[in-house]
């Protein structure tokens, strides 16, 4: 298996309802909306075995101080395999010159995070609005 990562923004809804699906995520279900979204955020990179889309990270920023990792997926059969922490040393290295990378993490993503040099913050809860329009 030779993966390879690429810088796009130019997804095919089926790439990306196959790979958030995989992962169990709703917004999977969303395939046109998430193409949309792909083509907005101001960085996405993903991971490729052959023409297969196996991994995605991406984020948005301020132009300067703070960016946001939005997403970061993995299929189920490439996790452990480097992927992850590879794309997201690639969000560190774009973003090296910003004063912070920022993550909402579940619960059991924290050692994952913590593996690529996060910080939980003690003085912080992420919050959430995800139902608002039923």
């Amino acid at each position: 298996m030779k993966i390879s990562y690429k810088d796009t923004h130019e997804f095919r809804e089926k790439e990306m309802e196959d790979l958030f699906l995989s992962v169990n995520w709703s917004s999977g279900h969303f395939p046109d909306k998430l193409v949309i979204a792909m083509k907005n955020f101001e960085t996405v990179y993903t991971a490729w075995d052959d023409n297969k889309l196996v991994g995605l990270i991406s984020a948005m920023d301020d132009g300067i101080m703070t960016v946001y990792v939005h997403y970061l997926l993995i299929r189920p059969e490439y996790q452990g395999k480097g992927i992850g922490k590879e794309l997201v040393n690639k969000i560190k290295q774009r973003y090296k010159d910003y004063l912070r990378i920022v993550v909402i993490a579940y619960n059991d993503e924290i050692e994952f995070y913590e593996h690529c040099e996060f910080k939980k913050a003690d003085d912080a809860s992420p919050m959430f609005i995800t139902d608002l329009w039923t």
